[in-house]
């Protein structure tokens, strides 16, 4: 499973990624993955690279492992409600390992 991205970062193996989106409930992560291994845009496909224009898209991270949460945890119920980070804000967010790890617990994980 691949992942697309604008956001410039330094990715590395065994890294996880959050994944939000709205629901119901509101902005709410809805899952998780852990990094394999990242493509530049000069490494991606002719198919990929046309993919990857059409949206903005540089990289491509190749994950190792992806698991939907069982149920969506809204961010008005984690740490983060206090900083009022909604939609196209929390994309590209970077947490530390403890605040990772809250999450996962958070959400039964």
């Amino acid at each position: 499973m691949s992942y697309y991205t604008s956001i410039y970062r330094k990715w590395a193996t065994g890294q996880i990624i959050i994944f939000a989106h709205k629901t119901d409930k509101g902005d709410s992560f809805i899952g998780f993955g852990i990094i394999g291994t990242t493509r530049e845009f000069a490494d991606l496909s002719e198919e990929e690279k046309r993919l990857c224009e059409q949206h903005g898209w540089k990289t491509a991270i190749d994950l190792t492992f992806m698991k939907k949460f069982s149920k969506p945890l809204p961010v008005k119920e984690t740490f983060l409600a206090e900083t009022l980070r909604r939609g196209k804000f929390l994309h590209g967010l970077a947490l530390d390992d403890s605040q990772i790890r809250e999450l996962l617990s958070q959400a039964g994980e």
